[in-house]
């Protein structure tokens, strides 16, 4: 009988190498072909271990659609309306569900999402708004600039009272045709893009609620808009009716890229149960938490599974000098010697828990494109030297220390000055322990600080609108278009101003006003370069620090982008890129 594999090979095939290898097979002694058969199973083998390798090193992964994400927040909403929130938690979920003409990017850019384009006069003061072509509300209306319109309208309404009213006044909006809406303003506003990423409202739900009934409107807790995300259930308080959690799910017809996962947003009391919430895994991701807590999850091991992603707060935190409450705080080398004493980076370090940036500007130096610590030689100076050099400022502009009294003081004529104020601030407590650091930085040049801590409510009422305080302890919000005119612009002194330092400075005026209508970024960022300088020789502030925005998130949540945060709600101003799904395929085929 002939040898199986000669039978096999010659009936399978007619190619004569394949018999003239059975023939050779055949002629294998036993030992032979059991030394081939290993050496070809080997080599079987590593070649499709070869061919595993080569296929994963052309494998990229890439995000695939699916997934829901757990957000915890504090408090529930009340207005979820583009014109009508004033929450955190309102302006998150209007983040979610509303989308305007242009919207922001982390970057700070603006791009058209509503609109197709847009056109600028060249005397800057006529704005003309292409939409999109089959714009769509999530209940399937389309959209078109009626829309626009009424949500504008109603904007400027006195009788709505809306946040964003002032945005608005002055600005004449007209349909030109449905696709088409155009506004004109009485005078150039450089900052006016902005405004049009106010999300648009229905007409066709809103229109027959009456300006005095909008706020008791369902639709402000039930909301239809035309964003990346569209209300799929709502769960409430049986009680008292007001909303436990939403799951918002893709709205596949939004204007931009549809996002790839769902969210379902719940909401607690306060922080302490969104902290337990987030620790026992009840929810996935949570904003807002104050470093001292992240620092707790993470060291408790409650954030094994997630990730803390953090950006600079556009917020200056300062010590603003009343020179006209406390006539030391008026001499410039008191003032000098204060923000020698500051120790900046032990702020940060100890209250902030290293969530925060040292400051020397008015302005966030991420916004000024400028390296935070600008003054490094403070950065590395020891205590007993910063003591040193204040010491010497204040001694030698007639700063004369007083045995009896324990403290500096200054005669002029007959008037003995001493070097004494309070230090005002609210009960926030990172507040408070950075105003104690501050006294203890200051008494080590022996000058006599008391600290007034204050209810959030009573802070701003009392002490803030009447100017009641030496030094007062703040925080202000930069946005990224810089307006620092309500600030500082000595027209801003006096309540509802916010020039909280009283600061007065003719060049700094006009720096400002040229700085607001400039239309060219690069010209508006050196009119405020500029104005930057002049505060700097004329210290009416310290500017101590910028904190973090912590964002504590899960470790597969992918495509996500913070920048610059003013608020809360910018978070999501990349959702519809996030993804908490992967898939794997080669790279010819990514983006095709």
């Amino acid at each position: 009988m002939k040898n199986t594999l000669s039978i096999f090979f010659n009936r399978q095939f007619s190619v004569k190498p394949l018999r003239k290898f059975s023939e050779l097979f055949d002629h294998f002694s036993f030992v032979e072909k059991l030394i081939f058969l290993v050496l070809g199973s080997l080599l079987a083998i590593s070649c499709l271990f070869l061919l595993l390798f080569i296929n994963n090193a052309f494998l990229v992964e890439v995000p695939k659609a699916g997934g829901t994400l757990r957000e915890g927040i504090v408090e529930s909403p009340k207005f979820i309306n583009p014109l009508l929130a004033f929450s955190d938690t309102d302006r998150d979920m209007t983040a979610l569900i509303y989308s305007g003409l242009l919207k922001a990017t982390p970057d700070g850019a603006l791009v058209p999402d509503l609109a197709e384009s847009y056109d600028v006069s060249s005397d800057k003061l006529v704005y003309t708004f292409i939409l999109k072509n089959n714009l769509y509300f999530h209940d399937g209306a389309k959209l078109t600039a009626d829309d626009v319109l009424f949500t504008i309208n109603k904007a400027q309404d006195s009788t709505l009272k809306s946040l964003r009213r002032a945005n608005w006044e002055g600005v004449v909006v007209e349909k030109v045709d449905d696709h088409t809406i155009k506004f004109t303003l009485s005078k150039p506003y450089a900052l006016f893009l902005q405004n049009t990423t106010i999300g648009i409202l229905p007409k066709h739900l809103w229109k027959d609620v009456l300006s005095e009934h909008f706020t008791f409107s369902p639709l402000n807790i039930n909301p239809i808009g035309s964003g990346p995300f569209k209300l799929s259930s709502v769960s409430k308080n049986k009680l008292t009716g007001a909303p436990e959690s939403y799951r918002l799910v893709p709205f596949n017809q939004y204007a931009l890229k549809a996002p790839m996962i769902s969210i379902e947003t719940y909401f607690y009391n306060n922080e302490k149960e969104l902290l337990d919430a987030l620790a026992s895994g009840s929810i996935d991701s949570a904003s807002s938490i104050t470093p001292k807590n992240s620092t707790f999850l993470k060291i408790n091991g409650k954030l094994d599974d997630k990730k803390i992603v953090s950006s600079p707060l556009p917020r200056t935190f300062a010590v603003f000098f009343n020179q006209n409450q406390n006539k030391a705080l008026s001499y410039k080398e008191v003032r000098l010697a204060l923000s020698i004493l500051t120790d900046k980076e032990q702020i940060v370090a100890e209250v902030l828990e290293g969530f925060g940036t040292p400051i020397d500007s008015v302005i966030p130096p991420s916004l000024l494109k400028t390296s935070p610590a600008t003054d490094t030689q403070q950065a590395k100076e020891s205590s007993e030297s910063r003591v040193t050099r204040a010491k010497k400022v204040l001694e030698s502009n007639g700063w004369v220390w007083s045995v009896a009294n324990s403290r500096y003081e200054k005669k002029i004529k007959k008037e003995v000055i001493p070097l004494s104020f309070s230090l005002s601030t609210s009960e926030a407590p990172e507040l408070k322990a950075t105003a104690e650091l501050l006294r203890a930085n200051w008494a080590q040049a022996g000058i006599e600080v008391a600290v007034k801590v204050f209810e959030t409510g009573d802070f701003t009422a009392n002490i803030i609108g009447p100017r009641k305080y030496d030094g007062l302890l703040y925080g202000e919000v930069i946005d990224q278009n810089l307006d620092l005119y309500a600030f500082w612009h000595s027209s801003q002194r006096k309540d509802p101003g916010l020039n909280i330092a009283l600061y007065t400075n003719s060049i700094a005026d006009k720096l400002l006003e040229d700085g607001r209508t400039a239309t060219d970024r690069e010209v508006r960022l050196e009119k405020y370069r500029a104005f930057s300088k002049e505060i700097d020789n004329d210290i009416p502030a310290i500017f101590l620090y910028t904190p973090s925005f912590i964002y504590i998130v899960p470790q597969n949540l992918g495509g996500i982008t913070l920048g610059e945060v003013p608020t809360p709600s910018e978070r999501f101003l990349s959702a519809n890129s996030w993804y908490l799904e992967t898939d794997s395929v080669w790279k010819i085929f990514v983006n095709q």
